[in-house]
């Protein structure tokens, strides 16, 4: 584990803030990551994400090593130099897509064995390949390889899985990072909290820059994933990142830091966008709606995002109705604005001591 990694600057009951130290700078949490699995947030330019003021963003490496590839990938200077980003990048090692791809994979104890979307090829990925590839990409935040269970999967199965993660952890750190690359271990135990507790005891001390709770938001109720991580954030070490993969959505976000998360990630602002469903403070507007087709406010009244800031609802409307392509990218701007600005006011209601006050209003506004 590297020295002075992550510092908590101040504390508010459960919630922190804190400064995560990278190679591309610090990351001021709590924080989120907007999605950019192919290396690129959909519909956005670095330069959007830049002016969004995005720290850090996401990519996912059993996506980049399948298309294009992560040696294109390193020979063209890393994903920093592919796509022109200055900021920080985390990358997810793939253990996801054991969740999301199920019917594309067999999984063994040394590794998984995935049919590749694409082309139907059998690509092979074990603890130390992901890990590689990770390296390959020169992400600054590299995730250990796991295993996810699904929300449903028997006690039984979720041991399994938390096994074998502990297992592929050790594995993981066998592999020398990209120079000053951080790597986190991922926390499983499904919604049994015994579980995760056990596995956080075996997890801990392995020497991670960060940590991790993985396995969540996979179908589970909301409620019962907000339990897991109130009784699970407080016991995560305090001198490291506490990361809360895959969520989630606004609620969840206030709700959590509430309880002690730091950083997040989720598909929910860019994908929502693409589907018509904007965020506001009262909840989410859905832009096809006939009501929006004539009005002209923007869709939050003092949002700084282009969206808001240079067009109105009718014309977005018309945008979406329509299948314009700007509609995607403003729809993006603005659903990312909401998300990034919802997180720096809880940092900023952390510092100042009023996080129940900020959280209470949010979520009361939110309905």
């Amino acid at each position: 584990m590297s020295p002075q990694v992550f510092i908590e600057e101040a504390r508010d009951g459960n919630a922190r803030a804190g400064r995560l130290h990278t190679p591309r700078g610090d990351v001021l949490t709590p924080v989120f990551m907007p999605v950019g699995t192919q290396a690129t947030v959909k519909s956005l330019s670095s330069g959007d994400l830049e002016t969004l003021g995005a720290q850090i963003i996401l990519g996912n490496t059993y996506h980049l090593a399948l298309r294009p590839g992560a040696e294109l990938i390193s020979d063209l200077g890393g994903l920093h130099g592919f796509m022109s980003w200055k900021g920080a990048i985390l990358t997810d090692s793939g253990g996801y897509q054991i969740f999301s791809l199920a019917a594309r994979r067999k999984i063994d104890d040394d590794g998984v064995t995935f049919q590749s979307h694409i082309d139907g090829s059998a690509q092979r990925f074990t603890p130390e390949s992901a890990m590689q590839i990770q390296s390959q990409l020169g992400s600054n935040i590299a995730m250990a390889f796991d295993e996810c269970p699904p929300a449903d999967a028997p006690r039984e199965a979720v041991i399994a899985a938390m096994d074998r993660t502990t297992r592929w952890a050790h594995r993981c750190l066998t592999v020398a990072p990209a120079p000053g690359q951080l790597r986190f271990g991922i926390v499983q135990g499904g919604t049994h909290v015994d579980l995760r507790q056990r596995h956080l005891e075996q997890m801990a001390p392995l020497g991670f820059d960060g940590m991790a709770l993985g396995g969540l938001s996979v179908g589970e109720p909301p409620p019962i994933m907000h339990e897991v991580v109130k009784a699970m954030a407080p016991l995560m070490p305090r001198d490291r990142a506490r990361y809360l993969m895959g969520v989630g959505t606004p609620r969840d976000l206030l709700i959590c830091i509430r309880a002690g998360i730091d950083m997040f990630d989720c598909v929910m602002p860019t994908r929502n966008a693409r589907n018509g469903h904007l965020f506001t403070p009262d909840g989410h507007l859905n832009i096809g709606n006939a009501a929006h087709k004539t009005d002209r406010r923007p869709v939050v009244e003092g949002c700084p995002c282009e969206a808001c800031t240079r067009y109105n609802r009718a014309y977005l409307s018309h945008l979406f109705r329509a299948k314009e392509i700007l509609y995607y990218r403003l729809a993006t701007l603005h659903n990312l604005q909401f998300y990034l600005d919802l997180v720096r006011g809880a940092r900023q209601a952390i510092l100042e001591g009023r996080i129940d006050s900020y959280v209470d209003t949010a979520l009361a506004r939110l309905g």
